[in-house]
């Protein structure tokens, strides 16, 4: 969880670490009358969002009378900031952080963070702090030093100072910089934070250590322990849909594609977002539902899937371990009772009660098509939702065939798609004998081919020697048999 800086600032206040002199204002009107209030012969407007590199972008501006503050903030609030931290549409401003202005002699990094290698909390200092700190750390990372401290030492003095000398600090300032560590490490243990980070810290022309900006995170997991902390969250910062999955114990993350996806476990979502953009396609979000799930969480994420307008087709991969198929398969169909649910879903089950799972799924008369397996169901997936986005006309084949009656053999799983005059197939055949196992082995047959290509060329009955498939086209086509000859 992230807070606004002007609340960090609070936080750091009460830890004895020196901050800027500052408010926070909402209005143009009380950002002048804060500025007036503090005095001085200058102010920095700050917009106040969840994310860095503001200064770059116009996010934080310099005035020198209450008239530039009450322009600048003017100016600020109520637009949406884009920096390199956010997306294309950036980041409400509803606030401003309002400080009086220091002599800067020099600027410098702090920061406090947990090192999952080591298992250590560790601190991380450079003398090159400032805006360019990632060009530091990647170009000059000789320039950055750390200090890991040990859960059962705690921090030690000697640490604090190797941190003063790797800063140039002098005299005084070795004092000041032991109190400013020690107050971010207890910190950072008295509210289960996950990062704390100064930058700058900067040294003013008397010699003074102070927090110029500050930037605190807060284990997601721990926040429900801190009432004072849950009371920092600000929504506006956060994606709807992420904030109505957390509600129903949902991990939801927003991305920018067009296919929904809704599978159990991070790794497996992971690999089926992997696989869905090897096809082609571009996963719209990432949705864990969790291994013990249940109706009512499923149909909540199915409906969260489906509020995305930019979702064409939905991609169901669920491996039943905890959760179970039959589970997955009911709040999916409450889902579809509830809402109106106008793209195609392919569903992939496997595991505990999948048959149950299946036969809920199956005969709906809705756009649900299973798959016996991910790759398949990856390009289906695709393949849908390229149609959708086009308003192509779509007919699916979710059937077994026998490709030799005689000697039933075979298995298809097909998907024909019209676009404008031509049409395109995607078979996948696995050649097992009927009633033994289902093999892995699928052998992939994709062809294109405008109508009169296809009526010219006899069809697809000489190219795979089935008939059913070229029933299935002449449907496509709005044509008959007899038509065709």
């Amino acid at each position: 969880m992230n807070i606004h800086e002007y609340q960090a600032k609070q936080l750091f206040h009460n830890y004895e670490i020196p901050v800027p002199e500052g408010k926070q204002a909402t209005t143009p009107e009380q950002a002048s009358e804060i500025a007036d209030a503090l005095g001085g012969d200058g102010w920095v407007v700050k917009a106040q969002v969840h994310a860095g590199g503001r200064g770059k972008v116009g996010g934080v501006k310099l005035a020198k009378t209450l008239a530039e503050v009450t322009g600048f903030s003017r100016g600020l609030l109520g637009e949406r900031l884009v920096t390199i931290q956010t997306d294309s549409t950036g980041l409400p401003i509803n606030s401003l952080l309002i400080e009086k202005i220091y002599p800067i002699k020099r600027e410098l990094y702090l920061s406090l963070l947990l090192d999952r290698t080591s298992e250590r909390l560790i601190f991380i200092a450079s003398a090159a702090g400032g805006m360019d700190i990632e060009t530091v750390a990647h170009e000059t990372p000789e320039r950055i030093i750390s200090v890991q401290i040990h859960p059962a030492a705690g921090l030690q003095g000697y640490q604090c100072r190797k941190v003063a000398y790797a800063l140039g600090l002098k005299g005084p300032q070795h004092k000041a910089i032991t109190r400013i560590m020690q107050g971010m490490y207890d910190l950072f243990l008295a509210k289960d934070a996950s990062q704390i980070e100064i930058n700058p810290l900067i040294e003013t022309d008397s010699g003074d250590l102070m927090a110029l900006d500050a930037k605190i995170n807060f284990d997601d997991n721990a926040v429900a322990s801190h009432p004072d902390i849950l009371a920092m969250k600000d929504p506006a910062q956060e994606d709807d849909k992420e904030n109505e999955a957390q509600q129903f114990g949902l991990n939801y993350i927003t991305l920018e594609g067009n296919i929904g996806c809704m599978v159990n476990g991070a790794g497996l979502a992971m690999a089926t977002m992997d696989l869905v953009k090897l096809k082609g396609g571009l996963p719209a979000n990432f949705l864990d539902v969790g291994g013990g799930t249940n109706v009512e969480k499923v149909c909540e994420a199915f409906k969260l899937i489906l509020s995305d307008s930019s979702v064409k087709a939905v991609l169901v991969n669920i491996f039943g371990g905890i959760v179970k198929c039959d589970v997955i398969a009911s709040g999916i169909l409450a889902a579809i009772e509830q809402i109106h649910v106008a793209v195609p879903v392919v569903v992939r089950l496997e595991g505990t009660n999948v048959e149950e799972g299946r036969a809920l799924l199956s005969n709906t008369g809705l756009k649900i098509y299973a798959a016996d397996n991910l790759a398949h169901a990856a390009e289906q997936v695709v393949a849908l939702a390229e149609t959708v986005a086009t308003n192509d006309s779509v007919l699916s084949i979710e059937q077994s065939y026998d490709y030799d009656p005689t000697e039933k053999v075979g298995m298809f799983k097909d998907l024909l798609v019209r676009k404008g005059d031509r049409i395109e197939w995607l078979i996948d055949f696995n050649p097992k004998r009927v009633g033994e196992p289902p093999w892995e082995r699928y052998e992939n047959y994709r062809g294109s081919k405008t109508v009169g290509e296809y009526l010219a060329n006899g069809g697809l009955k000489e190219d795979l020697r089935y008939d059913w498939l070229h029933k299935e086209f002449l449907k496509v086509i709005n044509m008959t048999d007899e038509q065709s000859n």
